[in-house]
């Protein structure tokens, strides 16, 4: 059995974890746990204390002993910090539980190096100060960024309320036909159970939050092998020698 664990800040899309675990089979553990949160609001500051190392070790600590790799499953409580600071997150938690660790941040990146994209639309929940800090983090991991959208949602909790047809409607406006790959961050935002929906309806690669990091987990836990109805990056065989 292999056991991924998930920090996820508050509630959302909380259960597009569950609905994953269905999808990649009995012998995938995906571990969630809630993370505390001060204030929901997609701002900076409030972004910064969302992340802040105490919130994390806290919620670390419920994962001590039951996971092989571990996620800090937010991509606005990571890119907010630069990617030095994002580094020194994922650090201190690799260093607290003694296992691998990442974040949804460092996911879409090792994520679109893994297809092979060099181009990238962004279609991001947030309002444009917070989505220009993920266009520089991306950009910073070589990752070019041709578009970026930004829709203003101003919580998490209205992210998680958004259905099927709306994420499929944000996504749409926020393609761009010169991009190899569509990024949609927010772990906030369901989106597992229409990944497929998603791919079709721009007609090529859409990266998620939720789906990299439950992807960017297995990667770490060396349990990265093809599974169909998540998406382009499940599909892709060889994704764990090109991450």
């Amino acid at each position: 059995m292999t056991r991924v664990g998930f920090l996820y800040p508050g509630y959302g899309a909380e259960d597009d974890y569950p609905r994953a675990e269905a999808r990649l089979g009995g012998d995938v553990r995906l571990h969630l746990v809630h993370t505390s949160v001060g204030e929901d609001a997609h701002r900076v500051d409030a972004l910064l204390d969302l992340g802040a190392p105490e919130r994390l070790a806290a919620g670390a600590e419920e994962l001590r002993d039951e996971a092989d790799a571990v996620v800090w499953a937010c991509t606005s409580g990571s890119f907010v910090f630069g990617w030095d600071g994002a580094y020194e997150q994922v650090r201190g938690l690799a260093k607290l539980l003694g296992v691998p660790a990442s974040s949804t941040s460092f996911a879409f990146v090792h994520a679109a190096k893994a297809l092979g994209v060099r181009r990238v639309a962004v279609a991001a929940t947030y309002p444009d100060d917070v989505s220009s800090k993920f266009v520089d983090f991306l950009q910073r991991g070589g990752v070019e960024v041709t578009s970026l959208s930004s829709n203003g949602v101003p919580t998490a909790a209205d992210a998680g309320a958004l259905g099927r047809e709306q994420v499929l409607a944000l996504a749409a406006a926020g393609d761009r036909p010169e991009a190899d790959a569509l990024l949609v961050p927010d772990t906030a935002l369901h989106s597992i159970a229409w990944l497929d929906e998603l791919e079709s309806r721009v007609g090529k690669p859409v990266l998620t939050a939720n789906q990299v990091s439950i992807w960017e987990g297995l990667r770490l836990a060396g349990e990265l092998r093809t599974w169909t109805e998540m998406g382009a990056l499940f599909r892709l065989a060889n994704a764990e020698g090109r991450a």
